[in-house]
């Protein structure tokens, strides 16, 4: 990956938290990663737990950012997700996956768009 898409990807997250931030979500954590991967946001939504994947792009030649979340990448989420869950001790909490897509135009704008409960975990 270049330094360029990762200061994209890096750019996306930083927007990602403040606009959750702005709609009521708690971040517990950033770029969590174990064995099966990372996850770019954990946060709180009143009680749930919400695991955010954040598809940052600069261009919609393969359209909207959301689409990068293929099946692949949501086996590989809840795995991750589910070590989270175990490591701090909240299986008990409700839990879902949401998916912030941006698309970067310029230096100042930008295009947000939240996914909430994106899939699930018996989702393919």
């Amino acid at each position: 990956m270049t330094i360029k898409r990762l200061l994209l990807g890096q750019k996306g997250e930083d927007i990602a938290v403040g606009f959750l931030e702005r709609a009521g979500y708690k971040v517990l954590d950033r770029n969590f990663r174990c064995r099966n991967g990372e996850i770019d946001i954990i946060a709180l939504d009143g009680k749930s737990i919400v695991f955010v994947e954040v598809k940052t792009r600069n261009k919609e030649n393969f359209g909207p950012p959301k689409l990068a979340v293929n099946w692949r990448k949501q086996k590989q989420l809840i795995k991750v997700a589910l070590t989270y869950l175990k490591q701090k001790r909240l299986m008990d909490r409700p839990a879902r996956f949401d998916v912030v897509g941006i698309i970067i135009r310029g230096d100042k704008e930008e295009e947000i768009e939240l996914v909430k409960d994106a899939f699930g975990v018996g989702d393919e």
